[in-house]
């Protein structure tokens, strides 16, 4: 059995992210391992663990989280099931939303804040220093200086190693960039909605990785009837298909297919196996 039968993760290749943490571009997005709304502890705590444990055997090496998924609920169980970590895994984290309801995500962007959401999840996931901290959102009831400087003086103090952003136009990663260099920008972003590919494309200029979440948009009606009809021709998911086009998107374009079911975890990772054809990219063409 080929290593890409057994680990279908590798099949996307690898990126490499701030320089020195090389990952496969097939990745996973922890936020669904929740309740309802991304609220509370999950409906089946022993198949999230199952599901995160399936993730290593499946070559995923890059997982994504946030203190704010549950809150806090996300980041735990990731240490419960994978600490102490394998070596290459690398557990990315975000900072700077509130939860004060299921589905409701206030943005804060504060000093105090994000120190206290930093340090949480550094103790939630017994690390001493995180591989890879992003800032959840810009706030713009806060001024741009005090969140920023936060996360270059928590980088000066060796606890995080690389910075990255969400939800961000090129001005704002150029903000940022006075202040660190910004690794990952994670927006948004599939076949139905590119509204960033101008992000997309400073991402590949400046060898950034992008991690676009939400790779299927349901409401995009005719997107999603393109990618059923290419889902049928390929006897794929369309969740398949739809990340199947994001690993061809870009070079630099992470995944993170999410789920709380070790089936549709494993049905999901052979997206990376999947190789769209001319035909396909007639209906789905690339970004420009």
């Amino acid at each position: 059995m080929q290593a890409t039968e057994q680990q279908p993760a590798t099949a996307a290749g690898t990126i490499t992210i701030g320089g020195d943490i090389t990952v496969n571009r097939m990745a996973y997005g922890a936020m669904r391992l929740t309740g309802d709304g991304i609220w509370g502890p999950p409906k089946d705590h022993d198949e999230s663990i199952r599901v995160l444990k399936r993730t290593l055997d499946l070559g995923i090496n890059f997982i994504d989280t946030a203190d704010s998924y549950g809150p806090h609920v996300s980041e735990e169980l990731i240490a419960e099931a994978l600490y102490p970590y394998p070596k290459g895994l690398t557990i990315a984290t975000k900072g700077g939303l509130l939860r004060t309801g299921p589905n409701q995500w206030p943005v804060d962007g504060s000093r105090k804040h994000l120190e206290e959401a930093l340090n949480g999840s550094l103790k939630r996931l017994k690390l001493d220093q995180i591989d890879l901290y992003q800032l959840h959102r810009f706030d713009s009831k806060v001024p741009t200086d005090e969140y920023l400087s936060f996360l270059q003086e928590a980088q000066q103090q060796g606890k995080i190693k690389h910075i990255g952003l969400s939800e961000v136009d090129v001005n704002q990663i150029e903000e940022a960039k006075k202040y660190f260099e910004v690794v990952s920008v994670q927006n948004m972003y599939n076949f139905g909605e590119q509204r960033w590919n101008d992000v997309l494309t400073y991402c590949e200029q400046n060898n950034i990785a992008f991690i676009p979440w939400f790779p299927l948009n349901a409401g995009n009606i005719s997107a999603e009837e393109t990618i059923e009809r290419v889902a049928k021709r390929h006897n794929a998911t369309d969740y398949q298909i739809a990340l199947a086009w994001l690993l061809a998107a870009s070079p630099v374009m992470l995944p993170i297919a999410g789920t709380s079911s070790v089936k549709h975890l494993e049905e999901n990772v052979l997206a990376a196996t999947i190789k769209l054809t001319d035909e396909d990219f007639q209906d789905m063409p690339l970004p420009a």
